[in-house]
């Protein structure tokens, strides 16, 4: 394996056509067998520049579940405007916090093991914040962990920032923290202040309504963003407020990079969640509110040729997280054109393929596919080439890769 040292120039054809864009990685890669995974460096770097532009000055705090990759993460936190690990897991915050100096982890953990060994080291519990949301979480933790006033467990809490209508009968985004109002806020705050062992140093709030919904289709899904956007800063507003009249918060941290640009101009936010921006998956092919270059692809091989009009891609099923439906299928990206067959779709050995392009496919020549969500691709290949420049610069290990598997 080369250097884990993430460089390179940035490629010069991330901003031209995509037939050049492909033209390019396939001859980067000549020398490798598919399936593997690719990623461009100037579209990586270019993306990461958008975000921050989005941003307007407010930090960027990296969601490690978008990248799935050490080297990748290095080198996004190397950039401007960037500061901070957003983990998905407890056992993952405590790996990267060996060393990544700050890690919060998004989601409330359940894990005893992991919960002991944080309590029982002073670095990792200096360097990783829990999220809490209910006072179930704090007796869990009291129960599997032995207060200690001298070094407390940093805690974040969440509150949910889901759309309501109708007196709650309809809900509109992810079904997160039962934590909505400032009262509910306010109330947690104080339960957590009265208990030893813990600090509350920071709240969090993810629009996934804004943030994680495609809006370039459909006016109605914009016209609830809007509704969306100005409730959810009202209430956020409130109940940070609330909060910070009982404790002294290091960060509020809120949206994803589909809201970056709308969460960024939001006074009570002091931070931003992003990651999957820096891929720029399938799905983020239906955002209006940003558009970052496609960065990450993976090449199959082709296999057969089963009739005029088609060709069979050996693998292929790599589908996405989230509620079934054709937007979480791989999106062939090269050959333009080529789309599934309804019977098959993605395959988990084999993945047929129509379309006029089929017919200039010869077998063992390559299928570019883009994964429909970002980091979801690593747990798929053991390593990513890095192309920049028109030639492979790096091969870096993804978490697969290094042995580890978090969800």
């Amino acid at each position: 394996m080369a250097s884990q040292g993430v460089s390179g120039a940035p490629a010069a054809a991330a901003a031209g056509a995509p037939d050049h864009r492909f033209a390019e990685l396939d001859r980067a890669t000549a020398g490798l067998q598919p399936p593997f995974a690719a990623v461009d460096l100037g579209a990586f770097d270019t993306n990461a520049a958008i975000l921050r532009r989005n941003a307007i000055g407010k930090p960027l705090r990296l969601a490690s579940k978008s990248l799935r990759c050490r080297p990748l993460m290095r080198r996004a936190l190397s950039q401007p405007g960037f500061k901070g690990v957003l983990g998905f897991t407890l056992p993952e915050a405590l790996w990267l916090a060996e060393e990544f100096e700050d890690v919060v982890v998004a989601y409330p953990t359940a894990d005893s093991d992991a919960l002991r060994r944080l309590a029982s080291d002073d670095s990792l519990a200096r360097r990783v914040t829990l999220m809490v949301d209910s006072v179930e979480h704090l007796d869990f933790l009291r129960r599997h962990v032995e207060p200690n006033p001298s070094r407390p467990l940093r805690l974040c809490l969440e509150i949910d920032l889901s759309l309501e209508l109708f007196g709650g009968r309809v809900h509109i985004g992810a079904h997160r923290s039962p934590v909505r109002t400032a009262d509910q806020a306010i109330a947690m705050a104080h339960e957590i202040d009265k208990r030893p062992g813990v600090s509350l140093v920071g709240v969090m709030g993810y629009e996934s309504q804004v943030a994680g919904v495609q809006d370039a289709f459909s006016p109605v899904v914009r016209f609830i963003q809007r509704v969306s956007k100005v409730e959810l800063a009202e209430r956020r507003a409130e109940a940070v407020a609330a909060v910070r009249s009982v404790a002294d918060l290091e960060f509020v941290n809120g949206g994803g990079t589909g809201s970056v640009a709308s969460t960024a101009v939001d006074p009570s936010v002091t931070e931003i969640a992003a990651g999957s921006g820096l891929y720029s998956p399938a799905l983020f092919d239906g955002y209006r509110s940003i558009r970052p270059l496609p960065a990450a692809f993976f090449a199959l091989p082709v296999v057969r040729r089963p009739k005029p009009g088609m060709i069979t891609a050996l693998g292929g099923g790599w589908i996405a997280s989230g509620a079934p439906g054709p937007d979480r299928l791989p999106k062939p990206a090269f050959p333009g054109g080529l789309r599934y067959t309804r019977t098959e779709g993605a395959g988990e050995v084999q993945t047929p393929l129509r379309g006029r392009a089929a017919d200039g496919l010869a077998i063992g020549d390559r299928v570019w596919m883009r994964h429909a969500k970002a980091g979801e691709l690593a747990e798929r290949v053991n390593s990513l080439h890095l192309v920049a420049g028109g030639e492979v610069v790096d091969e870096v290990p993804t978490y697969r890769g290094e042995g580890r598997a978090f969800a």
